[in-house]
């Protein structure tokens, strides 16, 4: 996969037509942007994004991990200040379609919790194989 950001507006990748799209939506980190996933696991669930065209996590720069940390930061203590519910928050990332990756465009999943949204959130991220969840 190129890590160049695609400059066609018709590109295939899902992310990077809405980096292009100069949506009103869309938040900016310098070299990430942020967004609501279209698909959320709760109210409130961010897709930080690079605007380069990257497989995943592991090929974001130092500077996208940095602008991702802000973004991240930001995005939390701004849905903490709109939301008293919100009572934690998993943080989450998938790369390679072995871990659940569906759009080969890197980003991270902030995903905002609160108390009894799952009868027993113990294992948190674990849960992405059930039987390992609990332990």
């Amino acid at each position: 996969m190129s890590s160049q950001r695609l400059d066609d507006a018709t590109a295939p990748c899902t992310f990077c037509r809405i980096i292009q799209s100069d949506a009103e939506d869309v938040r900016d980190f310098g070299t990430m942007v942020a967004f609501l996933d279209a698909y959320p696991v709760s109210q409130g669930h961010f897709l930080v994004v690079p605007k380069r065209h990257l497989a995943d996590y592991f090929e974001l720069s130092d500077i996208e991990l940095g602008d991702s940390n802000r973004a991240l930061r930001d995005l939390r203590a701004n849905l903490l200040m709109v939301d008293s519910t919100i009572t934690g928050f998993n943080v989450g990332v998938n790369c390679g379609t072995a871990a659940g990756q569906t759009v080969e465009h890197a980003h991270i999943h902030l995903i905002p919790r609160r108390q009894g949204d799952t009868p027993n959130p113990r294992g948190g991220v674990r849960g992405v194989i059930p039987a390992k969840m609990s332990y």
